[in-house]
């Protein structure tokens, strides 16, 4: 005749194991976790530098080809007709041809 097994030992094993898997499962979460933290951290110092290598190149642009552009606005303002002086002349003309007109006849 064979001894029953003694159920304590059976459960007691049963825990040591169920203990293992667990552990085991939570190694491999920290060491996914961690992996994601260096991930983040170096998509993070990524867009750090890609956000300044574009405000580097905003503003060489903004060097080389806004100020061409003002100079040339500037050149083309000083080109201008003064359009009011103008404007007034010929209302002070008008304005003489009328009267020359009334006392003429």
């Amino acid at each position: 005749m064979t001894a029953a097994p003694d159920p304590t030992t059976n459960v007691a094993v049963e825990l040591a194991q169920l203990r293992g898997e667990i552990n085991t499962g939570l190694e491999n979460i920290k060491g996914t976790l961690g992996i994601l933290v260096e991930r983040t951290s170096r998509t993070d110092a990524d867009v750090r530098q890609l956000r300044i290598d574009m405000e580097a190149e905003l503003q060489k642009i903004r060097e080389d080809e806004l100020k061409p552009l003002r100079a040339e606005v500037e050149s083309l303002k000083q080109g201008r007709w003064p359009l009011a002086q103008i404007g007034a002349l010929v209302g002070l003309g008008g304005v003489v041809a009328a009267v020359v007109s009334l006392f003429g006849h």
